[in-house]
């Protein structure tokens, strides 16, 4: 067997819901979203047809603080990280998920569009267009 794999997600996407921030046990941020991002298939006549592929994303760490900040509905962003499977019971049912585990979020949009603050407000005049975050060092990026 061998001991080489890859396992690289990069993605652009739109959130399809605000983010979700909470603290682990251990005191560390996790932010969760969820994304949708658009397949163009050819149906059964010819035509071709854009139909939503959604997906479960988790950040954490200072990273997963930027996101819930900086990102809202609606907000574009693009994705580099790994896919995580993981297994769960309930009721007696074995249930099983594939997400993805970020490591970079690049903000897409400026603060103004897709995003609010508090009062229902943009930040217009930030200068964050184009603005990340890395999972390791929960900067943002220029």
């Amino acid at each position: 067997m061998s001991g080489f794999s890859i396992n690289r997600v990069t993605l652009v996407a739109r959130l399809t819901r605000d983010p979700e921030l909470r603290a682990l046990p251990s005191g560390t941020s996790v932010c969760s979203l969820r994304v949708a991002c658009n397949g163009v298939r050819r149906d059964a006549d010819g035509d071709y047809s854009e139909r939503p592929n959604y997906f479960d994303v988790s950040v954490y760490g200072a990273a997963a603080d930027s996101v819930s900040r900086y990102t809202r509905k609606g907000s574009r962003v693009a994705i580099d990280g790994r896919l995580e499977w993981r297994e769960w019971e309930t009721d007696q049912q074995k249930r099983q998920a594939v997400s993805i585990v970020a490591d970079t979020v690049q903000f897409l949009d400026s603060p103004g569009t897709g995003t609010s603050d508090e009062d229902g407000e943009g930040e217009e005049g930030s200068e964050l267009v184009g603005a990340g975050i890395g999972a390791g060092d929960g900067d943002l990026a220029f």
